[in-house]
């Protein structure tokens, strides 16, 4: 019974990762910026194109349906992984893996950066995603995968994230936000925590408060959350690169329209 239920969730896997044709009217950024913006420990969003990115990007309402978390020049310490790999990622197919830039080629990205990291705590994060390359999903789980079928599923919205933590495998190769998040919550660092006021119970100020921070189970996190969450920095490689728009080169009009603002 476990072989027919590993060959049916392989197969299902792979129908969910294939691509399909998104358009999308946002330039991509070149491989080389992105590699010369990028430092260890940023979180790169990325707008998917597989069928299991639709139904993602509908139950979290975001233009993101996959995180890669960029380990730089640590992964050259693996033998195994090849030279021009500094990626960490989790696929619904292959399970943690090492990737390049070319991974992601063409599409839509976002770099958000976490702020104050040391540099011990910036390698103990990629140590941690590392360590898990080679982590496999069990494909057993047929139902946790076969949620993804659907691009749009009729789940109310306050459903939606609970929908994505379904399942029982570990990691959830499906959110691939779920061992980026456990990474960032090995050095304590905030994603979006649950936040609860609290008195301080002084005698000198009896109004006081503080904010006391609880973990999030790594399973509810998305790739959005990186992007919304008020702890990570975004990052724009064409700012970054020194963006002059007076050395922009503008061509004719396209289109036919003409905006009244500009006669």
């Amino acid at each position: 019974m476990n072989s027919v239920l590993n060959w049916l969730g392989g197969r299902l896997a792979r129908y969910l990762a294939r691509d399909v044709h998104v358009h999308s009217a946002v330039p991509a950024t070149s491989p080389e910026r992105l590699l010369a913006t990028l430092r260890p420990g940023d979180v790169l969003l990325v707008e998917g194109h597989s069928r299991v990115s639709s139904a993602i990007k509908y139950l979290t309402q975001s233009t993101w349906s996959h995180a890669a978390l960029y380990v730089g020049p640590a992964l050259l310490g693996d033998s195994n992984a090849p030279p021009d790999h500094c990626f960490v990622e989790a696929d619904t197919v292959s399970g943690v893996r090492s990737v390049g830039i070319d991974a992601f080629a063409g599409m839509h990205t976002r770099i958000c950066r976490p702020l104050g990291l040391s540099p011990e705590e910036s390698q103990k994060l990629t140590a941690f995603a590392i360590a898990r390359i080679g982590s496999q999903y069990d494909l057993r789980n047929v139902i946790d995968l076969a949620r993804y079928l659907f691009p749009t599923p009729p789940v109310p919205q306050r459903f939606r994230r609970k929908m994505l933590a379904l399942g029982s495998g570990d990691p959830t190769r499906a959110i691939c936000s779920t061992l980026i998040a456990q990474a960032f919550q090995s050095i304590r660092y905030p994603i979006l925590p649950v936040t609860v006021l609290a008195n301080d119970d002084r005698p000198d100020c009896p109004d006081c408060v503080s904010e006391i921070l609880s973990v999030r189970h790594h399973s509810l996190f998305a790739p959005r959350d990186f992007d919304v969450s008020p702890y990570f920095q975004v990052i724009k490689p064409t700012v970054e690169a020194g963006f002059d728009f007076h050395a922009l080169k503008w061509g004719e009009q396209v289109g036919g329209l003409v905006d009244s603002n500009f006669d």
